[in-house]
């Protein structure tokens, strides 16, 4: 079977990873990757060197993504991406049976759609979730809309993209996340191992922090903004600020530009990653005190290790989650709260809702039964 994963990102290539790694060790695929959206961009890290590294040969890369990211340029970046893939499926839609698309991002959305015409099959990951605080929500709905088989993580998920698709017949089988999966097979880094990789001291009490803009409501981003400042300041007395660097959405750079600010000022206490790796990410969170933003992260892999979450705003409103995550809007003082209540709780012991163990296999399983 021929299959294809479309990454974007970062953060997809670290959920595809169990399943890239089980569709290249089994002679019935013959699977290509085809990378775009922030792989390509050096100002996110060109990450699509982390897949070379993992030894995984990129056989496509597509560039369509601008320097900046105000609304006219995100709007544009889905347009010029339509047209990228547009080309891109002409010449090469028939080489594939099956491509796997995944979550919610517009660059993906943009990819899937410009395939429509085309006929291809597309297999959707992390279909059915719902994220109110993020235009996102109506990018991953679309990409159900248009694809043929869907994998997603938990029953509600799956009951909602049968109610999206009308269709209570349609291919949809869940896994559980397929992240999850990376969690049983990866050799995380112990803390000594951390420091000399990347001059981290997770020996110090740490906070994991990943913020990204909200693209529902933008306007209100430099307000967000300044109470997420005001907190951290308040925070880096007591410990050690961990700060991964936003996502490329709409405003992202007004945080991306002040996190490059206060790491520079006070770069003892605040240390700036542009790109982990899933390795060193989730090394990071094993290790860390808790974390605090707004990524899918903290909703779906922080309770596999024992993490409470402060999670901020709305742009994971909508997503189930477990009793591990604590919801606050973008005010220094709910933030500052959440954080004592998180660290007086210690570690947290309930269960990951996200987990079923297997997800890789489940979709190799299904692949071979069409």
């Amino acid at each position: 079977m021929r299959v294809a994963i479309l990454t974007s990102s970062r953060a997809d290539y670290g959920i595809y990873k169990p399943l890239i790694k089980a569709l290249y060790a089994d002679d019935f695929f013959q699977p290509a990757i085809i990378a775009f959206g922030t792989h390509l961009s050096a100002c996110h890290g060109q990450t699509v060197k982390a897949i070379e590294q993992d030894g995984y040969k990129v056989d496509y890369r597509i560039a369509s993504m601008l320097l900046t990211d105000d609304d006219a340029s995100i709007s544009t970046a889905i347009g010029l991406t339509t047209i990228r893939f547009a080309d891109f499926w002409q010449a090469h839609a028939a080489e594939f049976d099956i491509v796997f698309c995944l979550g919610d991002r517009y660059e993906m959305c943009a990819a899937v759609v410009a395939g429509l015409s085309f006929g291809v099959k597309f297999a959707h990951l992390h279909g059915g979730e719902t994220t109110l605080g993020a235009i996102d929500n109506v990018f991953r709905h679309t990409i159900t809309m248009a694809s043929h088989l869907h994998f997603v993580a938990t029953d509600v998920f799956a009951e909602r993209v049968y109610t999206l698709l009308d269709d209570q017949q349609a291919n949809v089988t869940v896994t559980g996340a397929l992240s999850l999966d990376n969690l049983s097979s990866l050799p995380l880094l112990n803390k000594r191992a951390f420091n000399d990789k990347w001059n981290i001291d997770l020996d110090i009490p740490s906070i994991l922090i990943t913020i990204h803009p909200e693209t529902v409501g933008a306007d209100q981003n430099i307000i967000h903004l300044l109470e997420v400042l005001g907190a951290l300041e308040t925070l880096a007395s007591t410990y050690q600020l961990v700060i991964t660097m936003p996502n490329a959405d709409t405003n992202g750079s007004v945080f991306r530009q002040a996190f490059q600010t206060i790491g520079q000022a006070n770069s003892e206490k605040i240390k700036l990653i542009e790109n982990f790796g899933t390795q060193s990410y989730f090394s990071c969170m094993q290790h860390a005190s808790m974390l605090l933003g707004n990524t899918s992260s903290g909703i779906i892999e922080a309770a596999s290790f024992n993490k409470y979450v402060i999670n901020l705003g709305d742009r994971q409103k909508g997503r189930l989650a477990g009793s591990n995550v604590l919801h606050v809007p973008f005010s220094k003082t709910a933030m500052l709260e959440a954080v004592n209540l998180a660290a007086k709780a210690g570690p947290y012991t309930g269960e990951n809702i996200y987990f079923k163990g297997g997800a890789a296999e489940r979709i190799i399983h299904t692949l071979k039964q069409l």
